[in-house]
């Protein structure tokens, strides 16, 4: 039984089969890593660990009944002249559930809606996972154990390559899917070669040999292209921190200088933080905060700031005059964006109450397009600093932020950058604050409420991007959907409750400081 072990050419076919069966394991750990994501956490290492162990059980299972083995490759019926066997009959069936699975996975990354279980935060059973992970097992077993038979004539030898090739595609499990899901674009990947498996599998049931080189050398040549990808990527990230380096060095020593720490959250006990007595009463925290909210405005983009087209009061001169004075008396802005035809896309300019008034008082008629005057245009890409530049240069208060296609998107005043400054301002008419208290630790916040505000006064962990700079731009963003009234979501420490949806708008979240034990 162990003659073998003393054949140097039996541990050489030992040492080949055990790199051949990781080799075919290759595309079963892909599949593998696939389906442990959707599992909770705390699951998803016992299902990889699980369904590798049925994978041994099932090989083992297949080496001990060598004898019957040869008859899976005996022709079980003939079908349009192609005779199939059981071995072809298992291929087929592997590869059509590879086909179906890749390409039903595919399509939800792809056209980027998420399940119906993933929305509501669901997860696959257990040992829903675990069977799917076995049927492809009795497929990627097969073909094993086949090479196993065909490169050794050793019993014991099958085993212990097969033994040692699972052994390592368990120690592989946990590293490649965690690289897998850090890297979306890799998932993509894999899906891919999902399907090219499934294909060779199928075509091989059939009675078209696929080489396995031309498979792997594919695969291959496709990580070299997504290793250069992700290489470009990280580059780009390096230079564009690199970029703003200095700038966060400089305010990091201005802040230093006044006794700000960036780590450390807004609200704190009073005995918490020990200040040295020669720099109490220094800087104000008014000051401190003011500083901090300056130094922020290079850096932030005008549409962060500017007041969006659907919030927009804006006079209509087709309307009629009785409607267009009710509008100037409601309203209590003392400018208005002006349009015609109720073409809210392009309007034509702003025009101010006391023109209108005085015109009024002195002719006692209206005509409003004598009175309309020319906006500043900023593109929404401008940082507040530039366009407060602009303001200065124009002699204006308003000015309108159009897209790169020159749409309008949304409006923005000196006030708008001065309460970004100052923080929030008082007004007339204004509606309530963007964040209420409505129990310790726990908030009602706007949707529109910035990122830089709400990590200034909670403490929020979540950071501005180039792509958001408000609580709800950064929900779509962390969630890849619209959320649902009452969903829940927990983020570092924090549960966020959406408490108002409308028109397919965040209004407001409930804001609730999780307890540490």
């Amino acid at each position: 039984m162990f003659e073998w072990m003393v054949d140097p050419t039996a541990w050489l076919g030992l040492l080949t089969l055990v790199v051949l069966e990781i080799i075919l394991g290759i595309d079963n750990l892909l599949f593998i890593a696939i389906l442990a994501e959707k599992l909770p956490p705390e699951q998803r290492d016992r299902a990889r660990y699980y369904g590798l162990a049925l994978a041994l059980l099932m090989r083992f299972g297949l080496l001990a009944s060598l004898s019957h083995l040869v008859s899976f490759t005996q022709p079980l019926f003939t079908l349009w002249s192609l005779p199939l066997s059981g071995r072809d009959l298992i291929l087929l069936t592997g590869g059509f559930f590879l086909l179906f699975k890749a390409t039903r996975e595919l399509h939800g990354r792809i056209e980027g809606a998420l399940h119906s279980d993933e929305q509501k935060k669901v997860y696959l059973g257990f040992w829903v996972v675990v069977t799917q992970i076995v049927v492809l097992d009795a497929v990627f077993s097969l073909d094993a154990v086949i090479t196993a038979v065909g490169m050794s004539d050793h019993l014991t030898v099958m085993m212990i390559a097969v033994s040692i090739a699972i052994l390592i595609m368990m120690w592989a499990s946990k590293p490649l899917t965690l690289f897998i899901n850090r890297h979306p674009t890799l998932v993509i990947l894999c899906l891919g070669f999902l399907l090219m498996i499934g294909f060779s599998l199928m075509a091989d049931g059939l009675g078209f040999h696929v080489p396995k080189g031309y498979l792997y050398v594919a695969i291959g040549f496709s990580i070299l292209i997504e290793f250069f990808n992700q290489l470009a990527r990280a580059n780009q990230e390096k230079l564009f921190k690199g970029k703003l380096r200095r700038r966060e060095r400089t305010a990091e020593m201005v802040m230093s200088l006044l006794g700000v720490k960036q780590e450390m959250p807004q609200h704190r006990d009073d005995e918490s933080v020990k200040v040295p007595q020669s720099q109490v009463a220094v800087f104000s925290e008014e000051e401190k905060d003011m500083v901090s909210r300056v130094l922020q405005l290079s850096s932030l983009p005008i549409r962060a700031v500017m007041t969006v087209r659907r919030d927009i009061d804006m006079l209509d001169l087709t309307a009629p005059q009785q409607e267009a004075l009710q509008l100037l008396a409601q309203t209590p802005h003392s400018r208005l964006v002006v349009t015609r035809d109720n073409n809210r896309d392009a309007p034509l300019g702003i025009i101010r109450k006391r023109d209108v008034l005085a015109q009024l008082l002195e002719d006692k008629s209206l005509h409003m397009d004598s009175l309309i005057q020319p906006a500043l245009c900023l593109p929404e890409t401008i940082s507040v600093l530039n366009a407060l530049e602009q303001f200065r240069q124009a002699k204006t208060y308003l000015a309108f932020v159009v897209d790169e296609f020159g749409n309008f998107e949304g409006l923005v005043s000196i006030r708008d950058i001065m309460e970004e400054i100052a923080g929030k301002l008082p007004e007339t008419g204004e509606e309530e604050s963007e964040y209420v208290m409505l129990a310790p630790g726990s908030f009602r916040v706007s949707g529109d409420m910035l990122l830089s505000d709400l990590q200034r006064e909670l403490a929020f962990p979540a950071a501005a991007t180039e792509h958001y700079h408000t609580l709800a731009g950064w929900l779509l963003e962390w969630l890849q959907r619209l959320p649902t009234t009452d969903e829940v979501i927990e983020y570092e420490g924090w549960q966020l409750t959406v408490t108002d949806i409308r028109a397919h708008r965040i209004e407001s979240v409930w804001l609730t400081r999780q307890q540490t034990e």
